[in-house]
């Protein structure tokens, strides 16, 4: 995969749209020092070249009634295709796995499970992630408070 070189202007847009990506191309324009027509060229540049992939609404776990996140990491009994497949499929199943990552280290996967709460929790750990077949072993991890949180470029 090549790198995408930015320069100054290339991440402020980086920048504003991470902050708002609603935000109107002419206040854009004014925000990065360009008039509408440049700007605009260099979004649909940074979107053609897959710098900017998407735009998402963000929500609000709590207000949608999955105000209690656990960080979950699982180790299976076997790295071996088959075994990641499964369980990369049986996890894509379940509405509660919010994010979910392959690891290095001595884990092999890294979840964020998003429910209610502690029971509902238990009843996806008990009901759900232990009756995987390959799941060895698994270590739950319960955060206090967000400090930071960036989908990943920013100034």
């Amino acid at each position: 995969m090549n790198n995408f070189n930015l320069d100054s202007i290339d991440r402020s847009i980086l920048s504003a749209l991470q902050k708002n990506a609603r935000i109107s191309m002419l206040d854009l324009s004014e925000q990065v020092g360009l008039s509408p027509t440049p700007c605009a060229r260099r979004v649909k540049n940074l979107e053609t070249n897959g710098v900017i992939l998407g735009y998402r609404a963000e929500l609000d776990d709590a207000r949608l009634g999955y105000g209690f996140s656990v960080f979950v990491s699982v180790q299976l009994d076997k790295q071996v295709n088959n075994a990641l497949e499964a369980f990369e499929k049986a996890i894509g199943a379940y509405p509660e796995v919010a994010d979910c990552w392959l690891m290095t280290g001595n884990r092999d996967y890294l979840m964020r499970i998003a429910v209610s709460d502690l029971a509902d929790f238990e009843a996806f750990l008990t009901g759900k992630l232990t009756k995987i077949p390959s799941v060895a072993s698994i270590e739950s991890s319960v955060p206090i408070r967000r400090i930071k949180s960036q989908l990943s470029y920013g100034e």
